[in-house]
């Protein structure tokens, strides 16, 4: 009808709280903080409650810090049942190649970034795939942006699912746990990714990325490659190639705001057309086995660059080794800069 593909009125009510649970979490994490501010503006200037506005301001100040200090990791908030429905629209799956050391502390560079890394966050954010099954006696950790812990409400979900903020010291207190057993999960291309993905393509930006190197130096930790296949093919996005008018606007916000102004093009919660719900594709995150880092106090350019170049060696071999699995009978090409 009028060139949209409508949701069949007799789709299964599992099928709809699935659909659901994705509306409500892309919904969250986007626009989420500005709903938020919202409402606390309003309750503040319109309602008797302006003093329970100023209490949970004052509480977002005292704790604005946790997200650098480690988090507020809550096995509650990650079993919720809302996650279980959000895995299985897909659904996202999370396979182990190798053993990783429970004793060790890992730094998990996954790719792609797709639209908003909707594989790492199943994977690794909630219990819903398995990841405490999957990696006993191990503590998965979201490395997201710091505005992520600037928005009311926002910020204690993003807290609760075990996030902290991509800040150097952030990272270095989850690398630096005494009893290892934490797996920093960094989504290494960042926003400036997200412009770039399109179904069926994995373009990525790798070898222009060297501070993660650099710590993993610093302190000696392990890199593990992991790449989430079938995120590319959640969402497309409105045609944005290089050198537009488009582009250059997007690039121009993403480097002053720190996010990437996206235009995403997926399904509503009732058609499938077009919408800001990512599609129903499967996507299985798969993790590598860790590429060995020695500890060097003040590392050098080469020996930074060679780390660079045995982590792509190794993201590739991860890549060619499973693409097959994942796409059977596609010709997917990895492009890395």
């Amino acid at each position: 009808m009028l060139g949209v593909k409508w949701a069949p009125l007799n789709t299964p009510l599992q099928r709809r709280l699935q659909t659901l649970a994705v509306v409500v979490w892309f919904v969250t994490f986007v626009f989420g903080g500005f709903i938020a501010w919202v409402v606390l503006a309003l309750a503040a200037m319109y309602t008797r409650f302006w003093w329970l506005v100023l209490a949970y301001l004052a509480y977002m100040f005292l704790d604005r810090n946790t997200s650098e200090e480690g988090g507020r990791r809550s096995g509650w908030v990650r079993r919720w049942a809302m996650w279980r429905y959000f895995c299985s629209y897909f659904p996202i799956t999370l396979v182990k190649t190798a053993e990783l050391d429970p004793k060790r502390n890992y730094l998990l560079c996954a790719y792609p970034h797709g639209i908003i890394s909707t594989g790492a966050f199943g994977a690794f954010g909630t219990e819903a795939a398995g990841v405490s099954t999957v990696f006993p006696d191990m503590e998965s950790v979201l490395v997201t942006l710091p505005q992520h812990f600037a928005s009311p409400f926002v910020r204690d979900l993003a807290l609760g699912v075990g996030a902290v903020s991509s800040s150097r010291k952030s990272i270095t207190n989850i690398l630096r746990h005494p009893d290892g057993g934490r797996m920093a999960v960094l989504m290494v291309g960042g926003a400036a990714e997200s412009l770039l993905s399109r179904p069926n393509k994995y373009h990525i930006i790798l070898r222009r990325r060297q501070g993660f190197c650099r710590l993993a130096l610093q302190e000696g930790t392990p890199l593990v490659p992991v790449f989430s296949f079938g995120e590319n093919n959640l969402y497309d996005q409105v045609d944005n190639p290089r050198g537009s008018r488009l582009h250059r606007f997007q690039e121009l916000l993403r480097r002053r705001i720190g996010l990437a102004p996206v235009l995403p093009i997926g399904r509503g919660l009732f058609q499938y057309s077009f919408g800001l719900a990512p599609r129903r594709m499967p996507v299985a995150v798969v993790v590598g086995a860790p590429v060995a880092v020695d500890r060097v106090a003040e590392p050098t350019d080469e020996q930074i660059a060679d780390l660079n170049r045995r982590f792509e060696d190794a993201l590739v071999k991860l890549f060619e080794t499973h693409k097959e699995t994942y796409h059977p009978g596609q010709d997917i090409q990895l492009t890395i800069e």
